[in-house]
């Protein structure tokens, strides 16, 4: 293990509320949007997990790339389809934190969602 190695993965947290009923949400997330963001990413993406709250109607997706341009490459990709949009209208993005570095060009997609950056200090890797 190395202490402090920055080797430039990214982490997404994106917690949301949703309003719909809980099946609803399940199928979304399971039958159309992990199977349509699995089809266009690359080797890239690491993980794509999702956790729900049922009780609170919570939920947080924890998104992990290797790199920053992998995250770009795959929001050229998904941003603006269906899918995207139906995500918009199931889900409020509550907050989104961005743990690495990323690229200029998402940072202008993603800054109507008020994201909150941190770089890299140090860890055990």
């Amino acid at each position: 293990m190395e202490l402090h190695k920055n080797d430039g993965e990214v982490t997404v947290i994106i917690d949301v509320s949703f309003s719909d009923e809980i099946d609803t949400i399940k199928e979304f997330i399971r039958n159309e949007q992990c199977p349509f963001i699995q089809s266009q990413a690359g080797e890239g993406l690491k993980k794509f997990e999702w956790f729900l709250d049922e009780n609170n109607k919570t939920g947080t997706l924890i998104e992990v790339f290797a790199d920053p341009l992998s995250w770009e490459e795959l929001a050229e990709k998904v941003i603006g389809t269906p899918v995207n949009i139906k995500f918009s209208q199931l889900f409020n993005v509550e907050k989104m934190t961005i743990l690495g570095e990323i690229t200029d060009k998402v940072k202008e997609k993603i800054q109507a969602m008020k994201p909150t950056v941190k770089d890299y200090i140090g860890g055990i890797n």
